[in-house]
């Protein structure tokens, strides 16, 4: 049995990863539970890890994934599959029929490239290959491609250097949305996209990144994250 708070914080994250594909910040996780420090935060996740429902990747800042789901929250018997697709990559790329998704469908999409400073998305001429991905996490309407991650200004959420996302065509986004953006027609860049009146901010999950705040003609959203794909 799970307390009302464990419950709650479960179905936070949950409902996190299905929309961003990566957890919530602990910031995040105290504010949507009105918790007035992180320590009840870290409580309720070792509570939560004891019962088996979630698991803490070592060695990764704030990496967690959801092993199964209470009834309440639409678990079935079997588990939970979580939203990140794990490989080895000592091997080469294995089979769409191999990879770890469970039943689900899928799909093929283009790797475009590295998304990386000073390499904007239209410069990529074309797809390296292709990726296999669930279907399930196409989420919404429109087309998707992939792009590798090059760096470590977004490992706060759990999107670490070589990791591959998937992204959906957009041009909007909400605040708090991981988007790619297009700084200048120029640098092409994965982050945290806040609007505030006529400027944007882009917002790293690394202390050791500043927030860009820019006016909103210098920066065209082109997608906004929906999964991740992660190697070993």
């Amino acid at each position: 049995m799970l307390t009302k708070k464990q419950l709650d914080l479960l179905e936070f994250i949950h409902k996190r990863v299905q929309r961003d594909g990566v957890p919530p910040s602990f910031d995040e996780m105290k504010d949507a539970l009105d918790l007035r420090s992180k320590s009840g935060i870290h409580r309720l996740i070792t509570a939560l890890e004891e019962r088996g429902f979630i698991r803490r990747l070592a060695h990764r800042a704030r990496a967690l994934e959801i092993v199964k789901l209470p009834e309440s929250l639409g678990g079935k018997a079997g588990g939970f599959e979580p939203r990140v697709i794990e490989g080895d990559k000592s091997e080469a790329t294995p089979p769409a029929n191999a990879l770890p998704v469970g039943h689900a469908a899928l799909a093929e999409l283009p790797l475009m490239g590295r998304i990386a400073a000073g390499v904007p998305i239209e410069a990529i001429a074309h797809a390296s290959h292709n990726v296999a991905v669930p279907g399930d996490m196409l989420s919404g309407k429109g087309n998707h491609y992939a792009l590798e991650v090059k760096g470590d200004s977004m490992i706060g959420v759990g999107i670490n250097d070589g990791d591959i996302v998937v992204i959906r065509e957009t041009e909007v986004a909400d605040n708090g949305d991981i988007v790619v953006a297009l700084v200048e027609d120029q640098e092409a860049t994965l982050k945290k996209f806040y609007r505030n009146g006529n400027a944007i901010a882009l917002e790293a999950a690394n202390p050791a990144y500043e927030t860009r705040v820019l006016p909103e003609d210098k920066v065209r959203v082109q997608g906004r994250l929906v999964g991740l794909i992660r190697t070993y």
